[in-house]
């Protein structure tokens, strides 16, 4: 069984016979750090997957026994509010078609702005 940790070997002889061997150049000096970044928000998607599992674990133990300790309250409003950002983000880029385009343009112009779109998880990930 192959390691799941090999990188891909890219063929870019195609782009370079069409001459596009600027496009190519591209593609090959970028590729670690393409990587690294596909990586990183993969890691960033696993873990908001199990903080939102954590979330609704948390939910259900408050419906049943009607308390939940400070460290879980702490933990759900984090998670409730990662959840909106990415709502609120991402659901106006899913409706108008081509939008998503200006999704990094927005995080960057409410970053100098002093408005946190990013979710926990995906803080000091750049």
């Amino acid at each position: 069984m192959q390691d799941h940790r090999q990188l891909l070997k890219l063929d870019l002889t195609v782009f370079e016979k069409n001459g596009k061997t600027e496009f190519a150049h591209l593609i090959k000096t970028n590729k670690r750090k393409t990587t690294k970044a596909l990586n990183n928000f993969l890691i960033g998607v696993k873990n908001e997957a199990t903080d939102s599992k954590e979330a609704t674990r948390i939910i259900a133990k408050f419906v049943i026994k009607q308390s939940i300790t400070k460290e879980e309250e702490k933990h759900l409003k984090t998670q409730v509010y990662d959840v909106f950002k990415i709502l609120g983000i991402g659901v106006p880029f899913m409706i108008i078609p081509g939008a998503t385009l200006l999704i990094p343009f927005i995080l960057k112009a409410a970053e100098k702005k002093g408005i946190d779109l990013y979710p926990s998880n995906f803080k000091g990930k750049t």
